[in-house]
């Protein structure tokens, strides 16, 4: 049986500051949120712009050094997978989360953030969901 392909690249701007934190065992997770807009015409010809929010997650020493030089306003690609999470909150309600999981992020131009050279290379890997130890999401 043939596998799949889970591939996705988004190009947009960051919404907030990126949030850093770590697992339990020491793991760094940097999360961001990145608005891709698109703009197109409406049946009576007007132009209309609608925006989408993604939550991007960047694992490991990438995390940390993206975490120094990403701010508000930067303009970045990111590539990487699509990933479904479900879980329970502490009032036992079930919860889902769709974030992408970025082995690359490049910085494009515009924008405000701190540098312009991206961190170093070197592969992301994320441990185990149970790895948290949050009530209720790892951010």
């Amino acid at each position: 049986m043939a596998e799949g392909l889970n591939r996705v690249t988004l190009i947009g701007n960051l919404g907030a500051d990126p949030e850093l934190k770590y697992t339990q065992n020491g793991q760094a997770v940097l999360r961001l949120r990145l608005a891709t807009s698109e703009s197109y015409l409406n049946r009576a010809g007007e132009r209309q712009q609608r925006t989408d929010w993604h939550t991007v997650i960047v694992w490991g020493k990438r995390g940390e050094a993206l975490n120094n030089i990403l701010s508000k306003g930067r303009s970045i690609c990111a590539e990487g997978r699509i990933q479904y999470r479900q879980w329970e909150d502490k009032d036992g309600n079930k919860r889902n989360s769709t974030e992408i999981v970025a082995q690359n992020i490049v910085l494009l131009g515009g924008g405000r953030g701190r540098d312009s050279s991206a961190p170093g290379d070197g592969e992301s890997g994320a441990p185990p969901a149970d790895d948290f130890g949050d009530d209720d999401i790892p951010f």
